[in-house]
């Protein structure tokens, strides 16, 4: 499922114009992002929790060249699911 097809998804089980439905799902996604960010967490019970992580400086090797090449360290976001969706994902 792409962008579209969620905004469409949600306008019609929500039962409001697709319009509404955008703006909705683009604020939300606005304010996750920001919110990431900030470095703060983003939870939603039963659903689940996006959070940021620190991946540390690492050594890496070119594989053409062998050279060996510091990685920097990075700041990635992450999801973690919650139970509910596991177990609706799982079909339980």
């Amino acid at each position: 499922m792409n962008k579209n097809e969620l905004i469409s998804a949600v306008a019609e089980k929500s039962q409001v114009n697709r319009k509404d439905s955008e703006a909705a799902i683009s604020a939300l996604f606005a304010v996750i992002t920001e919110s990431l960010s900030q470095g703060d967490r983003v939870q939603f019970t039963g659903f689940g929790t996006f959070d940021v992580k620190k991946r540390p400086e690492r050594e890496a090797q070119n594989p053409r060249t062998k050279e060996k090449v510091i990685v920097p360290e990075t700041v990635v976001p992450v999801f973690k699911p919650g139970k509910q969706l596991r177990d609706a994902v799982a079909g339980k």
